[in-house]
């Protein structure tokens, strides 16, 4: 575990960097320090639980295949404590592994190899996202391209026009919006919408996406706002 010395103190957020393979820990830190951030980095899972207690930092960058524990486990007991932000970053590219982080509590699922100008991009959602979480503060209003959700007040509306929503419709288009910019998998959304009997019928789910896409997208069959993420959910667009 190391964190860089300078002469000019660094302010950026702090991010630990959990990864057991020394190159990859050197590219992310060159990457992240390259762009304000500060970095922390260590090998193992235990370490990276021990760094998350005692330094709080404001972001972890975290491999599964760590030499003590897989890094399912380190999320795992991470979220018994904390909700600072996690993204996962592995070469297992399976449905299923990007499912069962996420439903563990990680904020995004990140494929090796991967850009680093997608890496900042979802980091700054994720820095965004734990920020409101840490003060309890919310955005009434969210806004991407001509769609405008306005929470407070339950309307919708697309370039300026009102979009009559049923609720079902509403409680999904509501839960991308208070997760916006990450990946809200299939069980998460049927949870939201129909409650936890239902978790498993994710045919529901393309049904009701689908009228959503009609009703907000200007192109259905090309979307810009609600993006599919092909075997694990959905994410909504922030920019």
């Amino acid at each position: 575990m190391s964190e860089t010395d300078s002469t000019t103190p660094q302010v950026g957020p702090l991010i630990l960097v959990v990864d057991d393979e020394p190159q990859v820990r050197r590219f992310l830190r060159a990457a992240l320090e390259g762009h304000g951030y500060r970095v922390v980095e260590t090998e193992t899972g235990g370490a990276a639980i021990t760094q998350a207690a005692t330094r709080n930092p404001d972001l972890v960058l975290l491999d599964l295949g760590l030499p003590d524990m897989d890094g399912f486990e380190v999320t795992r007991r991470l979220r018994e404590w904390s909700t600072n932000p996690i993204i996962i970053i592995s070469v297992r590219g399976r449905e299923q592994d990007k499912v069962d982080a996420l439903d563990l509590g990680a904020d995004d699922y990140v494929t090796k190899p991967f850009g680093v100008p997608e890496l900042l991009a979802r980091i700054r959602v994720a820095l965004r996202h734990g920020e409101r979480l840490a003060t309890g503060k919310s955005e009434p209003v969210f806004t991407v391209g001509e769609l405008k959700v306005d929470l407070a007040s339950r309307q919708v509306t697309v370039g300026g026009r009102g979009v009559r929503l049923t609720p079902t419709e509403y409680n999904l288009l509501a839960t991308l919006v208070r997760h916006a910019g990450r990946v809200v998998t299939h069980r998460q959304l049927l949870q939201e919408a129909w409650g936890p009997a239902y978790t498993s019928q994710t045919q529901y789910l393309r049904v009701y996406m689908g009228q959503l896409r009609h009703k907000l997208e200007p192109a259905p069959s090309r979307p810009r706002y609600i993006l599919t993420e092909l075997g694990v959910g959905y994410r909504l667009k922030t920019e």
